[in-house]
């Protein structure tokens, strides 16, 4: 096997570079909403060219991380990994040098293509290298950089941006590409599938509609506050190809991913988690981030600095859960950080217009321990349903959780904060002239444009109206994700496995299935892994 000649310091190098190559996927989706204001001074982007300019990457990215987790099974995770660092590297490299939107629109997108190929190849490259005793820590640096990695692209770029325009953004892409890809190069093992099945190109055809659709449908369904048909039928065409999609993995005989394994339940409860998860993260640095600059009055610098005792709290955690995972129990460990993720937003909801900064981080430190207690023991969950050969996609998997429960998080969230924004600032703006009460109701950025001078004296009662309006949309939104959380960690408890094993299973996809069908209703019999997990 590959980790039998891999020495510790060499395996201390491949996490390091694994740590990196995730680093310059994951900061890359934090870190641009940090440069928005810069990059449309610059570009003279609309604010539908701006949420292209963020959403292209996520799209595209969620879309095809299945299929690059299979290529990388099949033609190698080492040459799968450099590609896609050189891919990603190159593209935000040209888009330094681009002015026009519809440019960046389109390098975002090619980014993302990167991107798929980069992030399930870093953790499958941890499940293949690292011997069975070392896997859990390894992993659980992955999701300690995985989860911890936006709040550092929010600092990297705001301490850019105080010296340097928005194109230092993509220059920051560029040296954690080269720096992934020199080190790939020098120091990850090779590895493969020794006996690769046919590659499924209907079902990778079909996954990225599905994914890409759904996501698209989402985000501009929110953008548009539902009142355009066409991301409706986008949504609806996401829908129809994921159920075609199971219906055609159902049926091959080895399928890109086979539908029966979420009847195991490691693999189902470690895909549920982590998407509410990151449903949760991420819909709270969207409104966080906002509350932070646009109530607060922080700068982008700042308010990226209010968030760092959220890695503080989850990196060291994240090293020591699955430990704890396999003495306690996955189903009291994961549970148990979900609901601290929970009171972490219920503490944060706690929060005014006049910053109460022991609040907020008492709330991150809890939202932090709570996603390393929940995160590392479910990614570990599904990596160990599937057999080592097939370990692409099960990062794959893990990864699509993450992204998918991204984008939900963002437009389920958002959408409850701007609907309670809009009907809280109602009444203070139903004086103004069209013009300026469709601005205000629009966006409380207007509290930071030239409209607040031109308004006169009129300006101060609605500006603290749409402070207060847009406070109360941002805790309404964090209660309905501690809510969410709390019917997650209950739904986990009872479904989730017992036990996570510390290895992966060395039983065909096929055979796993059918163990987790057989076994779904046998309760204290343990003749089986399947059965175990």
């Amino acid at each position: 096997m590959v980790t039998a000649a891999l020495t510790p310091l060499r395996r201390r190098l491949v996490l390091a570079v694994v740590a990196v190559s995730l680093m310059t996927v994951v900061s890359a989706v934090s870190g641009l909403n940090v440069a928005l204001p810069s990059l449309a001074r610059g570009t003279g982007a609309t604010q539908t060219e701006l949420t292209w300019i963020v959403d292209a990457y996520t799209v595209v990215f969620a879309g095809l991380l299945l299929s690059a987790g299979a290529i990388g099974d099949r033609l190698g995770r080492k040459g799968i990994l450099m590609v896609g660092l050189a891919v990603f590297g190159a593209a935000a490299a040209t888009a330094a040098f681009v002015e026009e939107p519809a440019a960046l629109i389109a390098l975002r997108a090619v980014m993302g293509i990167g991107a798929a190929a980069i992030m399930p190849t870093t953790l499958s490259v941890i499940t293949t290298s690292f011997p069975v005793e070392e896997r859990p820590k390894a992993i659980g640096v992955w999701v300690g950089v995985a989860g911890s990695g936006a709040v550092l692209g929010l600092f990297g770029t705001g301490l850019l941006l105080e010296f340097f325009e928005w194109h230092s953004f993509f220059w920051l892409n560029v040296v954690l590409a080269i720096l992934g890809l020199i080190g790939a190069t020098l120091v990850i093992p090779p590895s493969r599938d020794a006996h690769p099945p046919r590659f499924d190109g209907l079902g990778a055809l079909l996954s990225l509609v599905a994914v890409g659709g759904i996501v698209f449908g989402i985000i501009e369904i929110a953008a548009t506050d539902g009142e355009e048909a066409g991301p409706i039928i986008v949504l609806a065409v996401g829908l129809a190809a994921l159920v075609a999609f199971v219906a055609w993995e159902w049926r091959r005989p080895e399928p890109l991913l086979d539908p029966r394994l979420f009847a195991v339940r490691a693999f189902g409860a470690g895909a549920l988690t982590l998407t509410v998860q990151f449903f949760a993260a991420f819909g709270f640095f969207f409104t966080a981030l906002q509350y932070l600059q646009f109530v607060v009055e922080l700068s982008p610098l700042m308010a990226a600095v209010c968030m760092l005792p959220l890695p503080v709290a989850m990196i060291p955690l994240a090293r020591f859960a699955p430990v704890l995972a396999q003495r306690v129990g996955y189903r009291k460990v994961a549970p148990v950080g979900l609901v601290l993720m929970a009171a972490g937003f219920a503490t944060l909801s706690l929060l005014e217009v006049d910053f109460d900064y022991a609040v907020f981080v008492a709330g991150l430190l809890l939202f932090g321990a709570g996603m390393a207690l929940a995160g590392t023991p479910s990614t570990t969950a599904i990596t160990t349903a599937l057999p080592h050969e097939k370990q692409g996609v099960a990062s794959a998997v893990n990864d699509v959780a993450r992204e998918f429960g991204s984008a939900l998080g963002i437009a389920v969230l958002g959408s409850v904060l701007a609907a309670v924004y809009r009907s809280g600032v109602a009444d203070a703006a139903s004086e103004l002239p069209a013009d300026a009460r469709d601005a205000v109701e629009g966006s409380v950025a207007f509290t930071q444009s030239p409209l607040v001078d031109a308004l006169g004296p009129a300006a101060e009662p609605v500006v603290a109206a749409a402070r207060q309006a847009f406070l109360d949309g941002t805790t309404t939104a964090l209660l309905v994700a501690s809510g969410v959380l709390l019917v997650t960690a209950a739904v986990t408890a009872v479904v989730g496995p017992r036990h996570v094993p510390r290895e992966a299973h060395g039983s065909s996809t096929p055979a796993r299935a059918r163990h987790a069908r057989e076994g779904a209703g046998s309760h204290g019999r343990r003749s089986s892994p399947a059965r175990r997990s």
